[in-house]
């Protein structure tokens, strides 16, 4: 009765939970079925009987099945971001490191984007704060300022603090900000993300195209680094701007896989001349989104296949990123074969 019951609680129908408690007790759960609502290894493992059932039965493709999935995926999404890992945040800003983002927020003038250079003992060096509305500060000494950035698998905090000198630093113009030793912590991650690190394809998104739609020809080669069901970023050629509609193409299980969205922040590498999209997703069909909450949990059932969507990334010619030139790609030097880029915030 406690399983039901927590079940209930949970969200699952009684048909549901009637097929949970049996794969919890195939996978060998009989002391405590209901401990399946608490564990990622035993939710997780159930998901993986699940998969392989209905496709074993040939019912994986089948709606009931895959809302039945949806739900499994959403109460593991909840016990991950509830849990100890989401516990671990910052409460000064001596604990900040150096290439973090900010948003800079400058009373009565606007917000500007700027970065951790270096967190000295005394002082934080951040690099001069630019504007996308080509506004400035004629003196930034003494300045008060709202910094917001976004903590990678943590949250999003905010600090007041004051701009004690302009300095060099590193041969970049820069900013001498006080620490400050009472963060806010203003937004919890939304979903879980996972490390991608393949070869993909972006394309922009027509006014008038449908979401989500597979394309058989490619696009501008990319890198997608990390990949959640609310999300993806990507590494491409070039300079980028916030705002544009994209999507990217890319192989999940042996499946031909495309995500649209809109870039929310776009952080360019001037020494590696690439851009970093972060990217929101525009609402997933059930069945991408289950794919991809089996690629971040590692609940796919990962089966021989072949590569036919992406063997063609090794013969296209690689192309860059140029939203505000006259064309929208250009021939540049393979990112696929370059280092991986850095971090992305919550997508």
């Amino acid at each position: 009765m406690q399983f039901f019951n927590k079940s209930k609680e949970v969200g699952f129908t009684v048909k549901e939970a009637e097929v949970l408690r049996r794969l919890a007790l195939q996978h060998g759960i009989g002391g405590d079925p209901a401990s399946v609502f608490s564990s990622r290894e035993q939710l997780d493992m159930c998901i993986r009987l699940l998969i392989q059932e209905t496709r074993a039965s040939g019912k994986g493709d089948e709606r009931e099945t895959q809302e039945f999935l949806s739900k499994l995926y959403d109460h593991r999404q909840k016990i991950e971001i509830d849990g100890p890992m989401d516990k671990v945040g910052i409460s000064n800003t001596n604990q900040i490191k150096n290439g973090q983002v900010f948003r800079i927020l400058v009373a009565e003038i606007g917000f500007f984007k700027s970065q951790l250079v270096k967190n000295a003992g005394g002082y934080m060096t951040i690099s001069r704060p630019v504007s996308r509305e080509n506004v400035s500060v004629k003196a930034w000494q003494g300045e008060k300022i709202s910094v917001y950035f976004w903590r990678e698998d943590d949250a999003g905090y905010v600090f007041e603090t004051e701009v004690k000198d302009e300095v060099y630093s590193l041969g970049i113009l820069s900013l001498k900000i006080a620490h400050c030793f009472s963060l806010t912590r203003v937004q919890k991650r939304r979903s879980v993300r996972t490390r991608m690190g393949v070869p993909a394809f972006l394309y922009l998104v027509g006014e008038a195209e449908p979401f989500h739609k597979i394309e058989s020809s490619p696009g501008l080669k990319c890198m997608l680094e990390d990949l959640s069901d609310t999300g993806f970023a990507v590494t491409v050629g070039g300079k980028a701007a916030d705002g544009l509609h994209v999507k990217v193409q890319f192989e999940l299980n042996h499946i031909a896989v495309c995500v649209s969205g809109t870039v929310r922040s776009a952080v360019f590498r001037e020494e590696t001349d690439r851009s970093i999209l972060h990217v929101e997703a525009d609402p997933l069909p059930t069945e991408v989104r289950n794919l991809i909450l089996g690629k971040v949990f590692g609940t796919l059932d990962e089966s021989d296949g072949s590569d036919l969507p992406f063997q063609v990334l090794d013969d296209v010619a690689t192309t860059a990123f140029y939203p505000n030139g006259t064309s929208d790609f250009a021939e540049v030097d393979s990112l696929t074969s370059g280092e991986k880029a850095g971090d992305s915030d919550d997508s």
